[in-house]
């Protein structure tokens, strides 16, 4: 995927940012706040990348909305908690850069009118028991956006699955609430919220977005005001070289290659593999390797093979953003998030134990359910758990839809002993291993695996219960679900250095090319730091590298050939 410097120049731009997502907008808003003329190219037909489809959270520590909050950290604790998580795989110049410059960036997009955002207070850092982590959480989210104001723009904006029936719009503290909404008064209070804001919507005729969605659109409004253009359909097909520096990219536009010269530089923010069989196949271990991704649709490692074509290095390509999910019926992958906090119920492996804390991080959670070779694996539950609480999508004491269990997502049983004969696992562990949790429910400790003990487990746990993760399996009917391994997108991809520059093998940047996002290697390592913290790296990588095009040396003068015609 490299062209060598042949013909004219069809367009040029001093920086060119190939992808839609959170980091490739970052990116074009600071290039363009830096004095560059700035093209954003987009694969697909609708803008926004795997962050539209995402929850939104932003994970930068000491970003002004914290700040605002009275929430300041020391830089010290931040690495602190990034050095535990890293465990020394990430250079050190990289998490400084991250550290220091991420408050920097999150004030960059607040410069612009439409960029708010606000703390999701109590959702916790994924690892709070850490030194440094923080139980009250670092996440941010952009404020709810109406996106009729994106005019002919919001038809071209990538959808997710946060919106509801009659427009209801949810954020992600709400969503927590409303899962109460059969145990809580601040559930039942956020169900009065809901259907006030049905109303509102229909009176007002508004279109609101949350999460990812809104961030988005708001970013979206910012480029508009940058006039910074983003051409939809616009595939990348080559990165141009002239003397082993990238000077431009040929991409796909209305069915013919477009030659499009990068005075100071292109960034790769094209998101991860997630979508390439044949790159799943050979890099991811064995039991994930089946596509149950979250990723937008476009993200087949566009990025990573250009880089790797210029003898770019990879790292932490056997991981990914993993994420517990079920398999809709209709094809559709949906992640379980607070799912593994309801309280009566267990995940078994394929012989009828538990083998780790379900309520915890999820990508821990597959790390050791891969580890241990646990696939599927099987979330087991009673009436209580269904008439209590959501699970994918269907709502609390809402029937699953028959097409789960004709296609063998889920089976439902009037005893434990039946159901493990419906799943194939043995009667008799899969009894046990009730029993013995149900002892844990009692004592309102978790002995095994710690269930219950972190702040981060706690968070979507049902606050009424003596220990909110733990209650006993012991209503009939029972349910079973299968579990897959699915991921948000895969984490590896280029090795970039702290000023976002792709490096090859012998850790020279070739230069003019910069990663962020799930094109580069992550900079968590094979962990995660808190909600957000695949968003946040995006955007401050995104912010580094077009800070460091502008103010390096260009790779092309401007006004220099793209080669002979």
């Amino acid at each position: 995927m490299s062209a060598p410097a042949q013909g004219a120049w069809d367009e040029e731009y001093d920086f060119v940012v190939v992808g839609s997502g959170g980091g490739g907008m970052a990116a074009a808003l600071t290039a363009a706040d830096s004095g560059l003329s700035t093209l954003v190219v987009e694969k697909g037909a609708k803008y926004g990348g795997t962050t539209a489809i995402s929850g939104g959270g932003i994970w930068i520590p000491n970003n002004p909305t914290l700040r605002a909050k009275g929430h300041d950290d020391s830089r010290e604790s931040v690495r602190r908690y990034l050095d535990r998580l890293t465990e020394g795989r990430v250079p050190g110049a990289r998490l400084d850069t991250y550290i220091d410059q991420g408050p920097a960036a999150m004030e960059l997009l607040g410069r612009s009118r439409w960029m708010r955002f606000f703390w999701v207070k109590g959702y916790a850092d994924y690892h709070p028991e850490y030194d440094g982590g923080r139980p009250l959480g670092r996440s941010v989210e952009a404020l709810p956006f109406d996106t009729r104001k994106l005019g002919e723009d919001e038809k071209y904006q990538r959808p997710n699955s946060l919106k509801g029936p009659l427009g209801l719009w949810i954020t992600a503290k709400d969503y927590r609430d409303l899962a109460m909404v059969k145990r809580t008064w601040r559930g039942r209070r956020a169900s009065l919220t809901a259907a006030w804001r049905v109303s509102s919507n229909l009176i007002r005729r508004r279109h609101m977005a949350t999460g990812g969605r809104a961030l988005v659109a708001r970013m979206r409004m910012a480029l508009k005001d940058a006039g910074i253009p983003l051409w939809l359909r616009t595939p990348m097909t080559g990165l141009v070289t002239e003397g082993g520096a990238v000077t431009g990219v040929v991409v796909e536009r209305d069915g013919r290659a477009v030659r499009v010269g990068a005075r100071h530089g292109v960034l790769l923010a094209t998101g991860g593999f997630d979508h390439n069989q044949e790159m799943r196949e050979k890099y991811l271990p064995e039991g994930s390797r089946d596509d149950h991704s979250a990723g937008a649709v476009e993200n087949t490692g566009d990025g990573i093979l250009a880089g790797q074509a210029l003898g770019a290095a990879l790292d932490f390509m056997d991981d990914a953003w993993w994420m517990p999910s079920v398999h809709h019926p209709a094809g559709a992958t949906v992640p379980l998030v607070s799912e593994r906090c309801i309280p009566p119920s267990v995940i078994v492996s394929g012989d009828g134990h538990r083998f780790t804390n379900e309520s915890s991080p999820y990508v821990n959670f597959v790390h050791d359910q891969l580890a241990g070779g646990h696939v599927p694996a099987w979330f087991v539950m009673d009436a209580k758990a269904r008439a209590r609480y959501p699970f994918a999508q269907v709502l609390p004491g809402v029937p699953f839809p028959k097409a789960f269990y004709d296609n063998g997502t889920v089976h439902r049983a009037d005893t434990i002993e039946e159901l493990a004969r419906r799943i194939g696992v043995p009667e008799d562990a899969l009894a046990a291993t009730v029993a013995r949790f149900n002892g844990f429910a009692r004592s309102g400790e978790d002995t095994d695996f710690g269930r219950g003990d972190s702040a981060y487990d706690r968070y979507y746990g049902d606050p009424t219960l003596k220990n909110p993760n733990l209650d006993e399996i012991d209503k009939a009917p029972y349910y079973a679900v299968r579990i897959e391994v699915g991921d948000l997108g895969t984490k590896g991809g280029l090795v970039c250095d702290e000023h976002s520059r792709v490096l090859r093998e012998d850790g020279t940047p070739i230069t003019g090319l910069y990663a962020t996002g799930n094109t580069s290697a992550s900079v968590m390592a094979n962990e995660y730091a808190g909600p957000g913290a695949t968003i946040g790296p995006s955007i401050v990588f995104g912010y580094v590298a077009a800070r460091h095009a502008a103010t390096a040396p260009a790779p092309r003068p401007a006004g220099a050939p793209g080669g002979a015609p």
